[in-house]
């Protein structure tokens, strides 16, 4: 074999395992998919979910041409590289199969197609627990978009606490999370390696909390007592909109037009960082779809143009501002990034959200998609109401892949000292 040839094999092979093992990441759907949202007991949820029991897939597509979607499903390890498992040993059955449940929109001005995937279901059930991403493809099996979604066992107990800060400088702008990991059924080997855990504020993958290991162990229990490595900047609360009635104004919405479709028109608004904290009930990110004068709100509920507006001409010229929430997966696109309209002074952006009620927040990022959470526009409290989740993840001696054995949970409304 010449020197030509085994350089170009040799090239070739470290290409195709470097795509093999490369970090899955989300990839964004185009502008004609919406409201892409995993369910649970008809509930938009963040997605985590027990092994074995039941949740939905479900997004809508605004060209309502009744488009072939298909769905594929990969298992990863604890960094979200695909794992070492084949299919067959993470799937009980097969994907890369056609979405069979989809309806049309009825008595909308915005014409979609919704579809609906329950999993398990009769082509796939899912054999282990642990990190999942679902491709969704079209015809010519290209990815339109992707997600990621978490499949747990209760194997440990996680209790968890959310203090403030110990760092006199954050106390009043920071939270932590003091937890520990007890199992009766599993005696971890090498714990310090084999044991991870996944910190997640409200449900966000981007700007999770990782490679945080045991502070020390008593016995078979783990604990984490830190205090910078597992701090979260506290934010505010999110704001809201609420437009189920979809042609009147309210404490929300300053006026409603129409052309096409419907226009919210929102109060403009200010931030929040140097005002005192107030506290107001939100859904911690989430949103419901609901049409007030509707039976199916699924396919009843109606698109409109919603119209932010943020006056905060200091931050012109600095990073940029992005509209986020669940309902766009917190995305950092340039289809939720605001403009700037220097007559008015203020930050603008128009977007195509299903109507009901939607939480959202002003998110600053840099040109490359990092969040800066110290200068957020509406400030960082220690009394925000946020939710956190601690997801634990295990690999035994010789095991193949990260196993997600528990989960806890905690609210900051119970923070201490």
């Amino acid at each position: 074999m010449s020197k030509k040839v085994y350089s170009l094999l040799l090239l070739i092979f470290y290409c195709s395992t470097g795509q093999l093992f490369a970090q899955e990441k989300e990839i964004n759907p185009p502008y004609n998919i919406k409201t892409v949202t995993f369910l649970q007991n008809n509930q938009n949820t963040i997605p985590l979910f027990r092994l074995n029991d039941s949740f939905q897939f479900q997004f809508d597509d605004l060209y309502g041409d009744e488009a072939n979607y298909f769905y594929t499903i990969t298992h990863c390890d604890y960094d979200w590289k695909p794992s070492q498992l084949s299919k067959a040993e993470y799937i009980d059955g097969f994907d890369d199969q056609r979405i069979q449940n989809y309806t049309n929109s009825f008595n909308t001005l915005q014409l979609y197609s919704h579809y609906d995937l329950t999993f398990p279901n009769k082509f796939t059930r899912f054999r282990v627990s642990g990190n999942y991403v679902i491709k969704i493809l079209n015809d010519n099996k290209e990815v339109v978009f992707s997600r990621k979604f978490i499949l747990y066992e209760e194997l440990v107990s996680v209790p968890m606490q959310v203090k403030r800060a110990r760092n006199v400088n954050e106390i009043n702008y920071k939270q932590n999370l003091d937890f520990a990991i007890r199992s009766q059924t599993i005696q971890f080997q090498t714990p310090l390696q084999n044991v991870k855990v996944l910190l997640m504020q409200n449900g966000q993958f981007n700007g999770a909390i990782t490679n945080v290991k045991p502070m020390y162990t008593i016995g078979n229990d783990l604990i984490y007592k830190y205090d910078a490595e597992t701090q979260f900047w506290g934010g505010n609360e999110f704001l809201f909109f609420d437009n189920k009635d979809i042609r009147a104004a309210n404490n929300s919405v300053s006026r409603v037009d129409a052309k096409e479709i419907y226009n919210s028109h929102l109060f403009t608004n200010t931030p929040r960082a140097d005002v005192p904290y107030t506290f107001f009930p939100d859904v911690n990110g989430n949103f419901v779809v609901r049409n007030l004068n509707a039976e199916n709100n699924t396919i009843e509920a109606d698109y409109a143009w919603v119209f932010f507006s943020l006056s905060a001409p200091a931050y012109y010229g600095k990073n940029d501002i992005y509209v986020t929430g669940m309902f766009n997966n917190y995305a950092l696109t340039p289809e939720y990034k605001m403009e700037y309209n220097k007559d008015k002074g203020i930050y603008e952006k128009a977007l195509m959200v299903k109507q009901g009620f939607v939480n959202y927040q002003y998110t600053i990022a840099d040109k490359n998609g990092k969040i800066d959470h110290q200068n957020a526009i509406d400030g960082n409290f220690y009394q925000t109401e946020n939710n956190y989740s601690a997801i634990v993840y295990y690999r035994e001696n010789g095991q193949r892949y990260d196993r997600i054995i528990g989960k806890g949970i905690a609210t900051s409304i119970d923070i201490i000292n």
